[in-house]
């Protein structure tokens, strides 16, 4: 590439490697000065990896809030101390001998708005320190409760002692802590035993590449125009923000930090509500993300971005 790509790239995750390290992967093949991800998959999942690469990693606040979609298998019987197939056994209950009855009767009770403990062994952190790391040296801490929305959960096969459902939800659901919770509630316990991201946002598994095949794609240079073709723009990673178009000396204004006002952008609240909207320019690329303050007629800047990172 002549200049350094600004856009998101859709992974599909393999199993047995952190999100950190996917996002590095990802960092040295396009060559891309700064990456990040809108959302941790532990080790062991798989599934959709949204990374951002270089001005786009601007966009991870409005991205990282998007709902996701997941496939699990609950093990019940077993509990683990993480809550997951990764886990040392703390418990083991051979009563599973559950009717199909029971077991959606226990799944129905998890739909819609419900409170959560985050997993002592999560990315969350306690005075600076990642709680994972507080566990594993034997000083786990237990956040307090908080909500999360399950917009939908099915059932899709039972094969006891597993049990694969399919998941959508708010962010900051952790499928570990529902799967473990659902055992509690058959009074046998569980953990999860496997875990894909089929979705996230906009984005599922058919927009992304596997990791080999990027990196495989990122070593001659007639692929690598293939990979570019990948990379989806900034303004076609926030489909759904509403878009205020600038003309040349708007762009030029905006791009130098000069405040937007309800007289340059008229704001439609009834077509785009209250949230932050996009600007972009006549080539459809993204210049700024802003808040309307209706109070003093003017525009907040979020975030203001020029052609190079």
């Amino acid at each position: 590439m002549q200049h350094q790509p600004n856009g998101i790239i859709v992974i599909d995750k393999p199993a047995g490697i952190s999100s950190a390290r996917v996002v590095a992967i990802v960092k040295k093949a396009l060559k891309a000065g700064k990456a990040g991800h809108t959302g941790t998959l532990d080790p062991f999942a798989t599934g959709v990896l949204i990374c951002c690469l270089n001005n786009a990693t601007k966009l991870s606040d409005f991205l990282i809030k998007d709902k996701k979609q997941y496939e699990a298998v609950l093990h019940l019987g077993i509990e683990t101390d993480t809550g997951d197939i990764t886990g040392t056994i703390i418990a083991v209950c051979d009563k599973i001998d559950f009717g199909n009855k029971e077991i959606n009767s226990a799944f129905e009770r998890f739909s819609g708005k419900i409170e959560q403990i985050p997993p002592a062994y999560s990315a969350l952190k306690h005075k600076g320190v990642p709680l994972y790391k507080l566990a594993r040296q034997g000083n786990p801490v237990k956040k307090p409760a908080r909500s999360v929305i399950i917009s939908d959960i099915r059932i899709l096969d039972i094969n006891l002692p597993e049990i694969r459902f399919k998941v959508r939800c708010s962010a900051g659901t952790y499928i570990r802590t529902l799967a473990s919770d659902i055992g509690k509630t058959l009074g046998c316990g569980g953990h999860l035993k496997s875990l894909r991201r089929i979705q996230s946002g906009r984005f599922s598994v058919n927009d992304s590449i596997k990791l080999d095949k990027l990196e495989k794609l990122s070593l001659s240079k007639q692929n690598f125009a293939i990979l570019s073709d990948r990379i989806i723009s900034m303004t076609d990673a926030l489909p759904d923000m509403p878009a205020l178009l600038a003309n040349e000396i708007q762009t030029r204004r905006i791009k130098n930090g000069i405040i937007m006002t309800g007289h340059d952008f008229p704001y439609d609240y009834d077509a785009f509500g209250s949230g932050p909207a996009k600007i972009i320019d006549k080539k459809n690329n993204i210049i700024a993300i802003v808040n309307y303050d209706n109070k003093n007629n003017k525009y907040k800047y979020h975030a203001v971005f020029n052609a190079d990172p």
